[in-house]
């Protein structure tokens, strides 16, 4: 069974960078979609991008368009969040998720990594 460990959260001032690991363990690690996800004290867990594995196609959603990246190493079995200009309303915990198949949910979650971004 896959596990999927976060790190890289912290306190941020509002305008500042954070940079989050999401690293796999587990006998053979080959997911159709590696995801970001984040959820906000009191607010619903949200989407926040995606790269498929053996393409690196992406996707992000509206809030973070030009503000975060996401990137994959294959070779360490590691998805990234480059998040830049972040503001108050980045803050939250966020997750890494893996989706083994293209039609399926995701179906491998991390713990999360909190992130604060102060204003």
């Amino acid at each position: 069974q896959v596990q999927l460990v976060e790190s890289g959260g912290g306190l941020v001032q509002a305008g500042g960078s954070l940079r989050l690991s999401c690293a796999a363990s587990g006998r053979t690690f080959s997911p159709y979609r590696m995801g970001w996800f984040r959820q906000a004290p009191g607010k619903e867990r949200e989407f926040v991008a995606f790269i498929t594995w053996s393409h690196g196609s992406t996707t992000y959603a509206d809030s973070v368009k030009g503000r975060f990246t996401i990137s994959r190493d294959n070779a360490k079995n590691t998805v990234y969040l480059e998040m830049n200009s972040l503001k108050p309303e980045d803050t939250g915990v966020y997750y890494c998720a893996t989706k083994s198949t293209a039609g399926g949910r995701y179906d491998g979650w991390g713990q999360g990594t909190q992130v604060t971004v102060s204003s």
